[in-house]
């Protein structure tokens, strides 16, 4: 299988998972009541924008960053997926919870719903801490410096964004459409929604921990046979 197809295979439902369109667009609704559909769809198409940039620079640049201040990859696996698995493990034992954490990001004490020019709120707090936060950024980081042994770096690399693309056009069919998304799933449909997507991310998450245990592992192993 190409080195691409599998990026996207690994990373589309790992960012997809955690981003969860379909459960934040039940708070977008709340926090866009009072736009007009054309001023909601406008604020969406920013929002995705902001965070496919966020993301992008994530995957291509974040770990680089990090090696830099001497975090190995290894280490870098590891606490994202420990960030990843936790948060999965929350969202699947009381999705309440961090619908609350969300909705308190999102709607910032009502300052999100009676700011006057709507684009003011697209960046933060909808792109950033919204849509895409600490979690999705490690997840990002993580798969941008995860191509496995052996496989091409850039063909990995694109298969990566190209996930990350995928995944920002469904936040923005979601949110476009969020009013008419919530009245057909409800917010139990939507919580079960979440709570299938918290499934996969807590696996995905093991997965990347996984990775980097495996990764220390190897490294103590060539350190004990060489000396």
């Amino acid at each position: 299988m190409p080195a691409a197809t599998t990026a996207f295979l690994l990373a589309f439902p790992a960012l997809f998972s955690i981003v969860n369109p379909f459960g934040a667009s039940l708070i977008f609704a709340q926090a866009t009541t009072g736009r007009s559909q054309r001023e909601i769809m406008a604020l969406s198409k920013l929002v995705a924008f902001y965070s496919f940039m966020i993301v992008l620079i994530s995957i291509w640049l974040g770990g680089k960053v990090l090696v830099f201040f001497g975090i190995t990859v290894s280490a870098l696996r590891v606490a994202g997926g420990l960030v990843v698995a936790v948060r999965a493990w929350n969202l699947l034992q009381s999705p309440e919870t961090m619908e609350a954490k969300k909705e308190k990001q999102a709607l910032q004490g009502g300052k999100t719903v009676m700011s006057p020019n709507w684009s003011d709120s697209a960046f933060f707090p909808l792109a950033m801490p919204f849509t895409v936060g600490p979690g999705t950024i490690a997840v990002a980081i993580a798969l941008g410096s995860g191509c496995p042994p052996g496989q091409p770096f850039l063909p990995y690399e694109f298969g990566v964004t190209l996930a990350a693309v995928a995944v920002v056009l469904v936040v923005w069919a979601a949110y476009s459409w969020s009013e008419k998304l919530v009245s057909l799933l409800g917010v139990t449909g939507t919580r079960i929604v979440s709570r299938m997507a918290a499934l996969v991310l807590l696996c995905i998450g093991v997965q990347i921990l996984a990775a980097g245990v495996q990764g220390f592992a190897v490294q103590i192993w060539l350190a004990m046979k060489a000396v």
